[in-house]
């Protein structure tokens, strides 16, 4: 499956943005969607992941409360809707695709999309 992150930008703390993450190539339903981040010089972290079906989810204790991840299988897209947002939250984010729920491993990967938080 290919995945195509957008939404990224620059915001103020306090501030919203939502990403999406479009995916393409197989039957998006069959997967398991993540949210991952990155920040300069640290390791990807998990963010959020939403079952098959979207009526599952699960968040880093970091952002519990203040992101909220939501699918919409007809249009084969995942979003991040991020509320209160932090100077810490700054990093790339990136969705990415497992068949298996809450697996350590996910097979596919978007591209990142930048997500800045000024103070």
């Amino acid at each position: 499956v290919q995945l195509q992150a957008c939404g990224g930008g620059l915001v103020q703390a306090g501030g919203s943005l939502r990403l999406s993450c479009a995916a393409s190539g197989r039957t998006f339903s069959d997967f398991v969607m993540g949210w991952f981040r990155q920040a300069p010089g640290k390791e990807r972290e998990f963010v959020a992941t939403i079952s098959w079906g979207g009526v599952s989810t699960n968040y880093a204790d970091s952002v519990k409360g203040r992101f909220t991840i939501s699918r919409d299988n007809a249009k084969n897209t995942v979003y991040l809707q991020m509320n209160s947002l932090k100077p810490e939250d700054t990093s790339v984010y990136y969705c990415a695709a497992t068949r298996k729920w809450l697996s350590p491993l996910y097979d596919y990967w978007g591209q990142g999309t930048l997500v800045t938080v000024s103070s």
